[in-house]
Protein backbone atom coordinates (compact mmCIF):
# COMPACT_ATOMS: atom_id res chain seq x y z
CA UNK A 1 0.00 0.00 0.00
CA UNK A 2 2.82 2.35 0.99
CA UNK A 3 4.60 1.51 -2.31
CA UNK A 4 1.41 2.30 -4.30
CA UNK A 5 0.98 5.71 -2.56
CA UNK A 6 4.65 6.54 -3.17
CA UNK A 7 4.31 5.70 -6.87
CA UNK A 8 1.16 7.83 -7.25
CA UNK A 9 2.81 10.77 -5.47
CA UNK A 10 5.80 10.56 -7.83
CA UNK A 11 3.50 10.47 -10.90
CA UNK A 12 1.48 13.48 -9.67
CA UNK A 13 4.71 15.35 -9.05
CA UNK A 14 5.92 14.62 -12.59
CA UNK A 15 2.53 15.56 -14.12
CA UNK A 16 2.43 18.70 -11.94
CA UNK A 17 5.91 19.69 -13.05
CA UNK A 18 4.97 19.08 -16.71
CA UNK A 19 1.83 21.18 -16.36
CA UNK A 20 3.77 23.93 -14.60
CA UNK A 21 6.36 23.85 -17.40
CA UNK A 22 3.63 24.09 -20.04
CA UNK A 23 1.98 27.02 -18.24
CA UNK A 24 5.37 28.71 -17.81
CA UNK A 25 6.11 28.05 -21.48
CA UNK A 26 2.75 29.58 -22.49
CA UNK A 27 3.33 32.56 -20.23
CA UNK A 28 6.82 33.09 -21.58
CA UNK A 29 5.55 32.98 -25.16
CA UNK A 30 2.73 35.38 -24.37
CA UNK A 31 5.00 37.78 -22.53
CA UNK A 32 7.45 37.71 -25.43
CA UNK A 33 4.73 38.07 -28.08
CA UNK A 34 5.13 40.99 -30.50
CA UNK A 35 3.15 43.87 -28.98
CA UNK A 36 -0.06 44.47 -30.88
CA UNK A 37 -0.04 48.22 -30.39
CA UNK A 38 3.53 49.31 -31.10
CA UNK A 39 2.29 51.36 -34.07
CA UNK A 40 -0.82 52.53 -32.26
CA UNK A 41 -4.13 50.80 -31.64
CA UNK A 42 -5.84 49.97 -34.89
CA UNK A 43 -9.62 50.19 -34.78
CA UNK A 44 -9.46 52.12 -31.44
CA UNK A 45 -13.25 52.32 -31.07
CA UNK A 46 -14.03 48.71 -31.98
CA UNK A 47 -16.14 46.62 -29.61
CA UNK A 48 -14.19 43.58 -28.37
CA UNK A 49 -14.29 42.95 -24.58
CA UNK A 50 -17.77 44.44 -24.53
CA UNK A 51 -18.91 42.06 -27.28
CA UNK A 52 -17.30 39.15 -25.42
CA UNK A 53 -19.46 39.90 -22.40
CA UNK A 54 -16.90 41.30 -20.01
CA UNK A 55 -13.38 40.93 -18.67
CA UNK A 56 -11.55 38.11 -16.88
CA UNK A 57 -9.73 38.58 -13.55
CA UNK A 58 -6.04 37.76 -13.20
CA UNK A 59 -4.63 35.74 -16.04
CA UNK A 60 -6.81 33.64 -18.38
CA UNK A 61 -5.22 32.55 -21.66
CA UNK A 62 -8.65 31.64 -23.02
CA UNK A 63 -10.03 35.14 -22.42
CA UNK A 64 -9.53 36.19 -26.08
CA UNK A 65 -11.44 37.83 -28.92
CA UNK A 66 -10.59 37.79 -32.69
CA UNK A 67 -8.81 41.07 -33.54
CA UNK A 68 -8.13 41.85 -37.24
CA UNK A 69 -5.81 39.04 -38.37
CA UNK A 70 -4.89 37.82 -34.85
CA UNK A 71 -6.40 37.75 -31.29
CA UNK A 72 -6.48 40.18 -28.36
CA UNK A 73 -7.01 39.55 -24.61
CA UNK A 74 -9.59 40.76 -22.09
CA UNK A 75 -7.90 39.40 -18.92
CA UNK A 76 -6.30 41.74 -16.39
CA UNK A 77 -2.89 40.13 -17.01
CA UNK A 78 -2.65 41.73 -20.47
CA UNK A 79 -2.30 45.17 -18.87
CA UNK A 80 1.09 44.20 -17.38
CA UNK A 81 2.85 44.50 -20.72
CA UNK A 82 0.23 46.38 -22.74
CA UNK A 83 1.21 43.94 -25.43
CA UNK A 84 -1.99 42.14 -26.31
CA UNK A 85 -4.99 43.90 -24.74
CA UNK A 86 -8.08 44.47 -26.88
CA UNK A 87 -8.64 48.10 -27.96
CA UNK A 88 -11.58 48.58 -25.55
CA UNK A 89 -9.89 46.73 -22.62
CA UNK A 90 -8.98 49.94 -20.75
CA UNK A 91 -12.42 51.54 -21.03
CA UNK A 92 -14.39 48.31 -20.44
CA UNK A 93 -12.24 46.60 -17.80
CA UNK A 94 -10.47 49.49 -16.05
CA UNK A 95 -12.70 52.47 -16.80
CA UNK A 96 -9.75 54.62 -17.94
CA UNK A 97 -8.61 56.24 -21.21
CA UNK A 98 -6.68 53.79 -23.41
CA UNK A 99 -2.94 54.47 -23.80
CA UNK A 100 -1.15 54.95 -27.12
CA UNK A 101 -4.05 56.58 -28.93
CA UNK A 102 -2.48 59.71 -30.35
CA UNK A 103 -4.49 62.17 -32.42
CA UNK A 104 -3.42 63.85 -35.64
CA UNK A 105 -5.10 66.75 -37.40
CA UNK A 106 -5.74 67.30 -41.09
CA UNK A 107 -7.91 70.03 -42.60
CA UNK A 108 -9.45 70.66 -39.17
CA UNK A 109 -10.45 67.00 -38.74
CA UNK A 110 -9.15 64.73 -35.96
CA UNK A 111 -7.61 61.33 -36.79
CA UNK A 112 -6.51 58.67 -34.30
CA UNK A 113 -3.38 56.53 -34.18
CA UNK A 114 -3.41 53.99 -36.99
CA UNK A 115 -5.89 55.86 -39.19
CA UNK A 116 -4.72 56.73 -42.70
CA UNK A 117 -5.36 59.01 -45.64
CA UNK A 118 -3.89 59.17 -49.16
CA UNK A 119 -1.94 62.29 -50.11
CA UNK A 120 -1.58 62.09 -53.90
CA UNK A 121 0.40 58.81 -54.33
CA UNK A 122 1.57 58.51 -50.71
CA UNK A 123 -0.23 56.82 -47.81
CA UNK A 124 -0.07 58.81 -44.55
CA UNK A 125 -0.63 57.10 -41.16
CA UNK A 126 -1.35 58.82 -37.85
CA UNK A 127 1.57 57.84 -35.60
CA UNK A 128 1.74 57.13 -31.86
CA UNK A 129 3.13 60.60 -31.14
CA UNK A 130 0.31 62.35 -32.99
CA UNK A 131 2.41 63.12 -36.08
CA UNK A 132 1.62 62.00 -39.62
CA UNK A 133 4.03 59.42 -41.03
CA UNK A 134 3.87 59.52 -44.85
CA UNK A 135 5.44 57.42 -47.61
CA UNK A 136 8.03 59.28 -49.68
CA UNK A 137 7.30 58.10 -53.24
CA UNK A 138 7.79 60.47 -56.18
CA UNK A 139 4.32 61.00 -57.67
CA UNK A 140 3.43 61.11 -61.36
CA UNK A 141 1.55 64.38 -60.85
CA UNK A 142 3.82 66.55 -58.70
CA UNK A 143 2.25 70.01 -58.11
CA UNK A 144 5.62 71.73 -57.65
CA UNK A 145 6.89 70.35 -61.00
CA UNK A 146 3.70 71.58 -62.72
CA UNK A 147 4.10 75.05 -61.13
CA UNK A 148 7.82 75.19 -62.00
CA UNK A 149 7.14 74.40 -65.67
CA UNK A 150 4.31 76.96 -65.88
CA UNK A 151 6.38 79.67 -64.14
CA UNK A 152 9.44 79.07 -66.31
CA UNK A 153 10.03 80.03 -69.92
CA UNK A 154 10.19 76.50 -71.31
CA UNK A 155 7.94 76.90 -74.34
CA UNK A 156 5.24 74.54 -73.10
CA UNK A 157 2.60 74.34 -70.37
CA UNK A 158 1.86 71.62 -67.81
CA UNK A 159 -1.40 70.38 -66.26
CA UNK A 160 -2.60 68.04 -63.52
CA UNK A 161 -4.43 65.04 -65.03
CA UNK A 162 -7.04 63.40 -62.82
CA UNK A 163 -6.61 60.03 -64.59
CA UNK A 164 -2.90 60.04 -63.62
CA UNK A 165 -3.25 61.60 -60.17
CA UNK A 166 -2.48 59.24 -57.28
CA UNK A 167 -0.01 57.13 -59.29
CA UNK A 168 3.67 57.00 -58.37
CA UNK A 169 6.28 57.94 -60.95
CA UNK A 170 7.46 54.31 -60.92
CA UNK A 171 3.90 53.18 -61.76
CA UNK A 172 3.69 55.70 -64.61
CA UNK A 173 6.94 54.41 -66.11
CA UNK A 174 5.85 50.78 -65.59
CA UNK A 175 2.24 50.97 -66.80
CA UNK A 176 1.94 53.91 -69.22
CA UNK A 177 4.83 53.25 -71.62
CA UNK A 178 5.79 49.70 -72.55
CA UNK A 179 8.14 49.74 -75.54
CA UNK A 180 11.39 47.87 -75.08
CA UNK A 181 14.51 49.42 -76.57
CA UNK A 182 15.38 47.62 -79.82
CA UNK A 183 18.23 45.12 -79.65
CA UNK A 184 21.63 46.03 -81.04
CA UNK A 185 20.86 43.97 -84.16
CA UNK A 186 17.65 45.91 -84.82
CA UNK A 187 19.38 49.25 -84.09
CA UNK A 188 21.93 48.33 -86.76
CA UNK A 189 19.13 47.88 -89.33
CA UNK A 190 20.03 49.68 -92.56
CA UNK A 191 18.34 53.01 -93.19
CA UNK A 192 16.67 53.49 -96.58
CA UNK A 193 18.58 55.77 -98.90
CA UNK A 194 16.61 58.86 -99.87
CA UNK A 195 18.05 61.17 -102.50
CA UNK A 196 16.47 64.55 -101.99
CA UNK A 197 16.67 67.19 -104.71
CA UNK A 198 16.92 70.65 -103.10
CA UNK A 199 15.02 72.17 -106.06
CA UNK A 200 12.11 69.75 -106.41
CA UNK A 201 11.86 68.34 -102.87
CA UNK A 202 10.77 71.53 -101.18
CA UNK A 203 9.24 70.94 -97.79
CA UNK A 204 6.60 73.32 -96.42
CA UNK A 205 7.05 75.00 -93.01
CA UNK A 206 3.90 73.25 -91.80
CA UNK A 207 2.40 69.88 -92.70
CA UNK A 208 -0.30 67.80 -91.04
CA UNK A 209 -1.39 64.37 -92.31
CA UNK A 210 -4.94 65.01 -91.04
CA UNK A 211 -5.28 67.88 -93.54
CA UNK A 212 -3.73 66.09 -96.53
CA UNK A 213 -5.66 62.84 -95.99
CA UNK A 214 -8.95 63.76 -94.27
CA UNK A 215 -10.89 60.74 -92.99
CA UNK A 216 -7.87 58.46 -93.36
CA UNK A 217 -5.85 59.41 -90.24
CA UNK A 218 -7.10 57.76 -87.07
CA UNK A 219 -7.68 59.44 -83.71
CA UNK A 220 -5.28 58.97 -80.78
CA UNK A 221 -6.05 55.88 -78.69
CA UNK A 222 -5.88 55.31 -74.93
CA UNK A 223 -3.75 52.43 -73.64
CA UNK A 224 -4.77 53.08 -70.02
CA UNK A 225 -2.61 51.29 -67.44
CA UNK A 226 -1.41 48.78 -70.01
CA UNK A 227 2.29 49.05 -70.90
CA UNK A 228 1.71 48.28 -74.57
CA UNK A 229 2.65 51.39 -76.56
CA UNK A 230 4.51 48.87 -78.77
CA UNK A 231 1.11 47.51 -79.91
CA UNK A 232 -0.80 50.82 -79.98
CA UNK A 233 1.74 52.74 -82.06
CA UNK A 234 2.19 49.84 -84.49
CA UNK A 235 -1.56 49.36 -85.00
CA UNK A 236 -2.11 53.13 -85.45
CA UNK A 237 0.65 53.63 -88.04
CA UNK A 238 -0.47 50.54 -89.99
CA UNK A 239 -4.11 51.77 -89.88
CA UNK A 240 -3.16 55.16 -91.37
CA UNK A 241 -0.85 53.70 -94.00
CA UNK A 242 -3.43 51.14 -95.23
CA UNK A 243 -6.10 53.87 -95.43
CA UNK A 244 -3.83 56.18 -97.46
CA UNK A 245 -2.48 53.40 -99.67
CA UNK A 246 -5.97 52.10 -100.52
CA UNK A 247 -7.13 55.67 -101.30
CA UNK A 248 -9.82 55.39 -98.65
CA UNK A 249 -11.34 52.11 -99.89
CA UNK A 250 -10.06 50.51 -96.67
CA UNK A 251 -9.97 52.61 -93.50
CA UNK A 252 -9.47 50.05 -90.74
CA UNK A 253 -8.66 50.98 -87.17
CA UNK A 254 -6.50 47.95 -86.47
CA UNK A 255 -6.79 46.18 -83.13
CA UNK A 256 -4.03 46.69 -80.54
CA UNK A 257 -5.72 43.96 -78.45
CA UNK A 258 -5.13 41.46 -81.27
CA UNK A 259 -1.39 42.17 -80.95
CA UNK A 260 -1.41 42.28 -77.12
CA UNK A 261 -3.18 38.91 -76.74
CA UNK A 262 -1.89 36.99 -79.76
CA UNK A 263 1.63 38.27 -80.44
CA UNK A 264 3.14 36.45 -77.47
CA UNK A 265 6.44 35.31 -78.97
CA UNK A 266 9.01 37.05 -76.72
CA UNK A 267 6.43 39.76 -76.04
CA UNK A 268 4.92 40.76 -72.69
CA UNK A 269 1.48 42.08 -73.66
CA UNK A 270 0.58 44.78 -71.11
CA UNK A 271 3.98 44.33 -69.47
CA UNK A 272 5.90 45.70 -72.47
CA UNK A 273 7.04 44.48 -75.89
CA UNK A 274 9.11 45.15 -79.00
CA UNK A 275 7.96 46.98 -82.11
CA UNK A 276 10.01 44.71 -84.40
CA UNK A 277 8.07 41.75 -82.96
CA UNK A 278 4.79 43.60 -83.58
CA UNK A 279 5.67 44.27 -87.23
CA UNK A 280 6.74 40.65 -87.67
CA UNK A 281 3.31 39.54 -86.42
CA UNK A 282 1.46 42.06 -88.60
CA UNK A 283 3.36 40.82 -91.65
CA UNK A 284 3.23 37.07 -90.99
CA UNK A 285 -0.09 36.62 -89.16
CA UNK A 286 -2.05 39.83 -89.63
CA UNK A 287 -4.61 41.45 -87.35
CA UNK A 288 -8.30 42.35 -87.47
CA UNK A 289 -9.99 45.68 -86.73
CA UNK A 290 -10.69 47.27 -83.36
CA UNK A 291 -14.43 46.81 -84.04
CA UNK A 292 -13.87 43.08 -84.45
CA UNK A 293 -11.44 42.65 -81.53
CA UNK A 294 -12.00 45.54 -79.07
CA UNK A 295 -9.42 46.69 -76.56
CA UNK A 296 -10.15 45.68 -72.95
CA UNK A 297 -8.17 47.44 -70.24
CA UNK A 298 -6.64 45.03 -67.70
CA UNK A 299 -8.87 44.77 -64.62
CA UNK A 300 -6.68 42.99 -62.07
CA UNK A 301 -2.98 43.32 -62.82
CA UNK A 302 -1.69 45.52 -65.64
CA UNK A 303 0.50 42.60 -66.75
CA UNK A 304 -2.47 40.41 -67.69
CA UNK A 305 -2.67 39.65 -71.40
CA UNK A 306 -5.94 37.80 -72.01
CA UNK A 307 -6.42 34.67 -74.08
CA UNK A 308 -5.89 35.06 -77.85
CA UNK A 309 -9.33 35.14 -79.47
CA UNK A 310 -8.28 35.29 -83.14
CA UNK A 311 -6.34 32.88 -85.37
CA UNK A 312 -5.59 32.98 -89.09
CA UNK A 313 -4.47 30.51 -91.77
CA UNK A 314 -2.53 30.89 -94.98
CA UNK A 315 -4.52 31.12 -98.23
CA UNK A 316 -1.45 31.35 -100.48
CA UNK A 317 0.81 34.15 -101.73
CA UNK A 318 1.48 35.22 -98.16
CA UNK A 319 -2.15 36.18 -97.52
CA UNK A 320 -4.04 35.10 -94.40
CA UNK A 321 -7.66 34.42 -93.57
CA UNK A 322 -9.33 34.38 -90.16
CA UNK A 323 -10.38 30.98 -88.81
CA UNK A 324 -12.50 32.37 -85.96
CA UNK A 325 -15.38 34.78 -85.63
CA UNK A 326 -14.86 38.21 -84.13
CA UNK A 327 -14.66 38.34 -80.31
CA UNK A 328 -17.18 41.18 -80.68
CA UNK A 329 -20.25 39.12 -81.65
CA UNK A 330 -21.95 42.20 -83.19
CA UNK A 331 -19.25 42.44 -85.86
CA UNK A 332 -19.10 39.99 -88.78
CA UNK A 333 -16.14 41.45 -90.70
CA UNK A 334 -13.16 39.43 -89.49
CA UNK A 335 -10.91 40.45 -92.41
CA UNK A 336 -7.19 40.05 -91.72
CA UNK A 337 -4.94 43.04 -92.50
CA UNK A 338 -1.23 42.60 -93.10
CA UNK A 339 1.81 44.74 -93.80
CA UNK A 340 5.03 44.41 -95.74
CA UNK A 341 8.32 44.35 -93.79
CA UNK A 342 8.92 47.73 -92.09
CA UNK A 343 11.76 49.97 -93.22
CA UNK A 344 13.93 52.28 -91.16
CA UNK A 345 14.32 55.95 -92.04
CA UNK A 346 17.36 58.14 -91.62
CA UNK A 347 17.49 60.24 -88.45
CA UNK A 348 17.77 63.32 -90.67
CA UNK A 349 14.63 65.36 -89.97
CA UNK A 350 14.26 66.43 -93.65
CA UNK A 351 14.11 62.79 -94.81
CA UNK A 352 11.57 61.92 -92.11
CA UNK A 353 9.48 64.93 -93.20
CA UNK A 354 9.54 63.88 -96.85
CA UNK A 355 8.50 60.32 -95.94
CA UNK A 356 5.52 61.60 -93.90
CA UNK A 357 4.44 64.02 -96.65
CA UNK A 358 4.68 61.36 -99.39
CA UNK A 359 3.48 58.20 -97.60
CA UNK A 360 1.85 59.07 -94.28
CA UNK A 361 2.57 58.92 -90.54
CA UNK A 362 5.61 57.08 -89.18
CA UNK A 363 6.41 55.29 -85.93
CA UNK A 364 9.07 56.67 -83.57
CA UNK A 365 10.63 55.50 -80.33
CA UNK A 366 11.29 58.12 -77.65
CA UNK A 367 12.53 58.39 -74.06
CA UNK A 368 9.78 59.66 -71.75
CA UNK A 369 11.01 61.66 -68.73
CA UNK A 370 9.11 62.54 -65.54
CA UNK A 371 7.96 65.97 -66.83
CA UNK A 372 6.41 64.60 -70.07
CA UNK A 373 3.47 63.11 -68.14
CA UNK A 374 2.26 66.63 -67.16
CA UNK A 375 2.54 68.07 -70.72
CA UNK A 376 -0.53 70.07 -71.73
CA UNK A 377 0.37 72.28 -74.71
CA UNK A 378 3.23 73.94 -76.57
CA UNK A 379 6.49 72.56 -77.93
CA UNK A 380 7.86 70.03 -75.46
CA UNK A 381 11.50 69.88 -74.44
CA UNK A 382 12.68 67.98 -71.36
CA UNK A 383 13.23 70.51 -68.56
CA UNK A 384 15.57 70.76 -65.57
CA UNK A 385 12.80 71.35 -63.00
CA UNK A 386 13.49 68.04 -61.20
CA UNK A 387 17.29 68.39 -61.13
CA UNK A 388 17.37 69.74 -57.56
CA UNK A 389 15.17 66.92 -56.24
CA UNK A 390 16.33 63.47 -55.04
CA UNK A 391 17.13 60.91 -57.73
CA UNK A 392 13.77 59.07 -57.38
CA UNK A 393 12.11 62.14 -58.97
CA UNK A 394 14.20 61.80 -62.16
CA UNK A 395 13.30 58.69 -64.12
CA UNK A 396 12.62 57.77 -67.72
CA UNK A 397 11.40 54.87 -69.83
CA UNK A 398 11.01 53.95 -73.51
CA UNK A 399 7.79 54.69 -75.37
CA UNK A 400 6.64 54.58 -79.00
CA UNK A 401 4.42 57.12 -80.76
CA UNK A 402 3.11 58.08 -84.21
CA UNK A 403 4.51 61.21 -85.91
CA UNK A 404 1.85 62.76 -88.16
CA UNK A 405 3.36 66.10 -89.20
CA UNK A 406 5.55 69.07 -88.36
CA UNK A 407 5.62 72.84 -88.06
CA UNK A 408 7.62 75.89 -87.13
CA UNK A 409 6.79 78.61 -84.61
CA UNK A 410 8.13 82.05 -85.58
CA UNK A 411 8.82 84.63 -82.85
CA UNK A 412 8.97 88.43 -82.94
CA UNK A 413 12.71 88.43 -82.28
CA UNK A 414 13.32 86.52 -85.52
CA UNK A 415 13.96 83.17 -83.85
CA UNK A 416 11.88 80.10 -84.60
CA UNK A 417 11.15 76.76 -82.98
CA UNK A 418 10.77 73.70 -85.16
CA UNK A 419 8.55 70.86 -83.97
CA UNK A 420 7.04 67.49 -84.77
CA UNK A 421 3.31 66.79 -84.38
CA UNK A 422 2.85 63.37 -82.80
CA UNK A 423 -0.08 61.27 -81.57
CA UNK A 424 0.29 59.71 -78.13
CA UNK A 425 -1.79 56.80 -76.77
CA UNK A 426 -2.95 58.32 -73.47
CA UNK A 427 -6.43 59.36 -74.62
CA UNK A 428 -7.78 62.56 -76.16
CA UNK A 429 -7.98 64.44 -72.84
CA UNK A 430 -4.17 64.39 -72.52
CA UNK A 431 -2.01 66.99 -74.25
CA UNK A 432 -3.37 68.77 -77.32
CA UNK A 433 -6.43 66.60 -77.89
CA UNK A 434 -4.30 63.45 -77.60
CA UNK A 435 -1.42 64.91 -79.65
CA UNK A 436 1.75 66.66 -78.57
CA UNK A 437 4.35 68.83 -80.23
CA UNK A 438 8.02 68.15 -79.55
CA UNK A 439 11.19 69.96 -80.63
CA UNK A 440 12.38 68.86 -84.10
CA UNK A 441 15.84 68.64 -85.56
CA UNK A 442 17.92 68.09 -82.42
CA UNK A 443 16.78 64.55 -81.52
CA UNK A 444 14.83 65.65 -78.45
CA UNK A 445 14.24 62.62 -76.19
CA UNK A 446 15.83 60.50 -78.96
CA UNK A 447 12.68 60.80 -81.07
CA UNK A 448 14.65 60.88 -84.35
CA UNK A 449 16.94 57.94 -83.51
CA UNK A 450 14.72 55.06 -84.65
CA UNK A 451 11.88 55.92 -87.05
CA UNK A 452 9.90 53.28 -88.97
CA UNK A 453 7.72 53.35 -92.11
CA UNK A 454 5.65 50.51 -93.60
CA UNK A 455 3.36 49.57 -96.46
CA UNK A 456 0.14 47.64 -96.17
CA UNK A 457 -0.15 44.38 -98.11
CA UNK A 458 -2.99 45.43 -100.41
CA UNK A 459 -4.15 44.18 -103.84
CA UNK A 460 -6.70 45.69 -106.22
CA UNK A 461 -8.99 42.77 -105.34
CA UNK A 462 -8.77 43.71 -101.63
CA UNK A 463 -9.77 47.27 -102.47
CA UNK A 464 -12.79 46.16 -104.51
CA UNK A 465 -13.97 43.72 -101.83
CA UNK A 466 -13.60 46.26 -99.05
CA UNK A 467 -15.30 48.94 -101.14
CA UNK A 468 -18.34 46.64 -101.53
CA UNK A 469 -18.36 45.92 -97.76
CA UNK A 470 -18.16 49.65 -97.12
CA UNK A 471 -21.10 50.40 -99.45
CA UNK A 472 -23.25 47.59 -98.04
CA UNK A 473 -22.66 48.81 -94.49
CA UNK A 474 -24.01 52.25 -95.30
CA UNK A 475 -27.05 51.29 -97.43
Amino acid sequence: MNLFLLTMATLLLVVGEGTAERILSRRTKRELATPLHVGGIRDPYGSYCQRRGGCCPGRDDLCTVPYLDTICYCDLFCNRTVSDCCPDFWSQCLGVEPPFIGTCERNGNKFFTGQTYKENCNLCTCGVTGRWECEQHACLMEPDIIHAVNRGNYGWKAANYSQLYGMTLDEGIRYRLGTQRPSRTIMNMNEIQMNMDPLTDRLPLYFNSLEKWPGKIHEPLDQGNCAASWAFSTASVASDRISIQSMGHMTPQLSPQNLISCDTRNQGGCAGGRIDGAWWYLRRRGVVTEDCYPYVQPQQTPAEIGRCMMQSRSVGRGKRQATQRCPNTHNYHNDIYQSTPPYRLSSNDKEIMKEIMDNGPVQAIMEVHEDFFVYKSGIYKHTDVSFTKPSQYRKHGTHSVRITGWGEERHYDGTSKKYWIAANSWGKNWGENGYFRIARGDNECEIETFVIGVWGRITMEDMKNHHHHHRRRHI
